[in-house]
């Protein structure tokens, strides 16, 4: 019976085995550092370093995991994963001592071990860069066996089995995910780069990037449930922040004309491949603006980051090329509405709009107020269609106790939307700098929360006093990191662009 064939409890035990023989021997297998000269990416880009005269050839310093191994006899060929890709490596017992090589590397290591390899660099008879290993170093022990994928041919069609492709246990161990699935690395690469080109567009702006309390003894700037907390010094509640708005408005109340900050924010909220308690948006805050110059502003930097990630406006997402050139088309809400439905919901009362929702088969209650079912009937018959990044724009005042009255549209705010791929990306303010008419609509939240609205938000007087002072016009911004790098990444679910995703337990 050979290793692969063992269960893994039992190869777990034979692995624990091998480190006390490691360790028998006098050698460290968790040996403190290693210096490594090269990574897999710059031998391949590097064919200088192959010399006809290997004596003179300059010698490479290399480390990673073990991911496959031919033995033969006197030598051995296998694959080493470093954080860049993968290399070819040649050794042989004349080379690294008949000790290190018969000992250690042929019967004391496995597939998982990391190692470090020093040597040069050839090319074998079929033309793959390799580093043939002049010395070889355990340098992690892994005594926890991989699953390792296999290929195998089967009525002439390749068939790969025990892949690490469950998707539920890739999300648990995120660790043994890139480790065994490289290319996810590259999705995560890609993440960060997103957020870099999205951060130096709004410094390149002459915008200030700040940090706000994610501990708020009154959330506030977004229409959400709260993760609930308390402080024992001061014996006193405390929320997660849903929204740093609020905070990022005082600041320019303060005298910045513009600040911006990439925050982690939290919702007691449901989950689906679109929400995820935990997540990540950039909040963004211009005085002297408002939301005509935010859409402006939102496709240049959308753009931006799609030429900087991919080279191009067009991103292919699933079976949709997604296009972020500028323009983009710009909706009214209601017209949106009224297209997809045929019902205009302009100037209607709570109850009309209910029996409206009812008659769409929209699941509404009645703790909902007008605002709330208009986004629910949104939801459900326009927000899926949006494949094209869009703009829907001109909310109702009900929906929006931030936002400021439309200039000339009664009933309506100076709000948007950016809505690509069936889901908001962006959400967008003239913010409402009238601290009398503030109040007034916190003070609506307020009568909403008492009729059974968990989400409504709550009256904040710290920021009132703050608006009181004076706030000059100022356009506000919010991007969801996370569901913009679904786009950016062609990934169908949220939890292929986090990390560690939230779980119910095991």
């Amino acid at each position: 019976m050979n290793s692969n064939e063992l269960s893994v409890s039992e190869q777990a035990q034979l692995r624990r085995e091998k480190l006390q023989q490691i360790q028998e021997l006098g050698i460290n297998p968790y040996p403190y550092g290693y210096e490594v000269t090269h990574y897999s990416e710059d031998i391949k880009a590097q064919p200088d370093l192959i010399r006809e005269d290997t004596d003179d050839a300059p010698r490479v310093s290399v480390s990673g995991r073990v991911m496959t191994r031919r033995i033969m006899g006197k030598a051995s060929f296998f694959n080493l994963q470093d954080s860049r890709g993968t290399i070819q490596i040649y050794i042989r017992r004349d080379d690294v001592g008949t000790d290190s090589y018969n000992t250690v590397f042929k019967k004391l290591v496995d597939i998982g071990d990391i190692v470090g390899i020093k040597g040069y660099v050839f090319k074998t008879r079929t033309g793959e860069l390799t580093v043939h290993a002049e010395s070889f170093e355990l340098l992690s022990k892994s005594i926890r066996p991989m699953p390792v994928a296999k290929e195998v041919e089967e009525d002439g069609e390749k068939k790969t089995y025990d892949a690490f492709a469950d998707k539920e246990q890739r999300y648990r161990q995120r660790h043994l995910d890139l480790i065994v699935n490289p290319e996810v690395r590259d999705v995560f690469r890609k993440r960060s780069e997103m957020i870099q080109s999205l951060r130096s567009f709004m410094i390149d702006q002459g915008y200030l990037e700040v940090e706000t309390p994610i501990l708020q003894p009154v959330y506030g700037g977004a229409a959400a449930k709260p993760f609930t907390t308390h402080h024992n010094a001061l014996d006193m509640t405390l929320f997660l922040r849903v929204a740093n708005e609020l905070y990022l408005k005082r600041l320019i109340i303060g005298g910045y004309d513009g600040v911006f900050e990439f925050a982690k924010d939290f919702r007691n909220e449901g989950m689906s491949r679109f929400h995820n308690p935990e997540f990540t948006q950039v909040e963004l805050y211009v005085a002297y603006k408002d939301y005509n110059w935010m859409m402006e502003f939102v496709e240049k930097m959308l753009e931006h980051v799609a030429k900087t990630l991919h080279g191009d406006t067009k991103v292919t997402l699933g079976d949709h090329t997604i296009d972020f050139k500028a323009p983009w088309p710009r909706i009214p809400m209601l017209e949106a509405i009224e297209k997809e439905t045929g019902y205009n919901l302009e100037d209607k009362t709570d109850k009309a709009t209910r029996d409206i929702a009812k008659k769409l088969e929209v699941d509404v209650d009645s703790s909902m107020g007008k605002g709330k079912m208009i986004d629910e009937i949104f939801g459900e018959y326009v927000e899926p269609k949006l494949i094209q990044p869009t703009f829907i724009t001109d909310y109702p005042i009900e929906m929006s106790p931030l936002a400021k009255k439309h200039r000339s549209k009664p009933g309506l705010v100076e709000r948007f939307e950016a809505i690509c791929n069936g889901k908001e990306i962006a959400n967008a303010f003239s913010e409402l700098n009238d601290p009398i008419d503030q109040r007034e609509r916190f003070e609506e939240q307020v009568r909403l929360r008492e009729a059974g609205d968990e989400e409504a938000m709550e009256l904040d007087e710290d920021f009132l006093r703050a608006l009181e002072y004076g706030m000059p016009p100022t356009a506000g911004l919010g991007i969801g990191i996370d569901r913009l790098a679904m786009i950016m990444t062609n990934q169908e679910s949220i939890r292929d662009v986090l990390f560690f995703p939230h779980m119910r337990p095991e």
